[in-house]
């Protein structure tokens, strides 16, 4: 069992452990002093096709679970043998794709003469990766004096291969996109919107980070109830119509609930039919990611193709249970999907919420803990005053008890989520006059 970082809500919270240390990504020696707080996000790879000849059976190891990834998910990769004398000869008769990895145990003049010949069957534009044995600054330098574009050491780890794929094709100039946070109940009516929105709301409050929210259940979303908002447009209508949002229409779509925080509602009526397309999503949560640090997405507890291409796209998954076997039973299955679809990402998020309801037989934290194969990252009690009072009132948690220890288990997952600490939380003013009115 993984023995990530968590929190329990109770009465004397036990100390918070430790994530588990992900295994650090093998860089290029031209690279050593890349991202190393944990909060980079890398923008996916283009349309591209890749061939990889590799001489060691590791290394086509993980060059295709590297293909298998995510971010090279629009990439056509293949991987052969052989190395750079199979690459030379395959490409006598072939045109060359976009990039070309090869795999070199040789050194000095026989490696540089392999690449001479390399070079002389590549197509114009395609760019060559060297996999090397030899971990040497001056190696690393003629080569790429002689048109080579990057090189790594062996051995190779998938996320090193992603992160030099990603440096070859996506403009270092060009501003980072936003981290994406996927929320998803494991049934319905276990508070995975609720938990959503007071996340959002944590991050922009206490990080002073913008974020956004965007609420994809069209037909019943609460995004708007929960901040009092009620806007006459929202995300259905960028949905509709992708191609035709842009910074201009989305400042006119969302809703800014504070300086930090910005609603993308779903409309909530039922005399219209949505018909959802992971396209369409796509599209949009990639312009909304341009613009902001964060955004987080409520996703309704349907399975379709969409839900499922948008959750495992997410940079962070966090499925929010309750403590009974349908709810183990669901989260354990979404557990096993997200491990086996995104190996190089941080495990899902496990939130047991409603944890202790009076007369109701529960499943144990550990013994749901030990089913599912993961430790909840926060257990929170049952506690319908608070929840119910904040839901009726348009409000946050944070809002009525900030110093409770229900705001500060939301502040954790906060944290663990965006791999920050958080300054002091203050209040933050809602802009809506729905809230004035209701506090009056």
């Amino acid at each position: 069992m993984s023995n990530v970082a968590h929190k329990e809500i109770v009465d004397e919270a036990p100390p918070v452990v430790d994530a588990e240390p992900r295994p650090a990504p093998q860089p290029s020696i031209a690279h050593v002093a890349a991202d190393n707080d944990g909060t980079h996000v890398m923008k996916p790879v283009p349309r591209i096709t890749i061939h990889a000849f590799c001489e060691q059976p590791s290394s086509g190891s993980a060059i295709q679970r590297a293909g298998e990834d995510r971010r090279l998910a629009k990439a056509h990769l293949t991987v052969h043998m052989g190395g750079i004398p199979a690459a030379v000869e395959h490409y006598q008769q072939s045109p060359t794709p976009n990039l070309i990895m090869v795999e070199a145990r040789a050194a000095g003049p026989e490696l540089f003469a392999q690449l001479g010949a390399l070079a002389e069957v590549c197509d114009a534009g395609t760019k060559v990766v060297v996999i090397g044995h030899m971990n040497d600054v001056s190696l690393y330098r003629e080569m790429i004096r002689q048109g080579v574009n990057e090189y790594l050491v062996a051995p190779l780890h998938p996320m090193g291969v992603i992160e030099a794929i990603s440096r070859l094709y996506i403009d270092p100039d060009a501003p980072p996109i936003g981290r994406t946070v996927a929320f998803i109940g494991a049934k319905g009516g276990t508070g995975s919107s609720t938990i959503a929105h007071n996340i959002g709301w944590c991050i922009s409050s206490g990080m002073d980070e913008d974020v956004v929210i965007t609420d994809l259940d069209l037909p019943f979303g609460t995004a708007g109830l929960d901040f009092n908002q009620d806007p006459a447009q929202g995300i259905a209508d960028a949905l509709m119509a992708p191609e035709r949002l842009d910074d201009v229409l989305l400042d006119r779509l969302l809703v800014k609930c504070t300086d930090r925080l910005s609603l993308f509602t779903a409309p909530a009526v039922l005399d219209r039919d949505f018909e959802m397309d992971g396209d369409s999503c796509e599209s949009v949560l990639d312009i909304v990611r341009d613009g902001v640090p964060c955004v987080i997405i409520d996703l309704p507890h349907v399975w379709a193709p969409w839900t499922k291409r948008v959750l495992l796209a997410a940079d962070e998954i966090v499925i929010t249970a309750t403590p009974d076997l349908a709810s183990l039973r669901n989260a354990k299955s979404m557990l096993d999907l997200t491990r086996h679809a995104r190996p190089n990402d941080n495990p899902a998020h496990i939130v047991l919420n409603q944890v202790g309801i009076p007369k109701r037989p529960e499943i144990p934290v550990k013994d749901f803990a030990e089913a599912v194969g993961a430790e909840p990252t926060l257990v929170l009690p049952f506690n319908p005053g608070l929840f119910g009072t904040a839901a009726n009132n348009g409000q946050m948690i944070e809002e009525l008890e900030a110093k409770g220890k229900t705001a500060e288990g939301l502040r954790f997952l906060a944290r663990q989520l965006c791999g920050r600490e958080q300054r002091t939380p203050k209040a933050a003013k809602s802009s809506s006059i729905f809230r004035f009115l209701s506090r009056k």
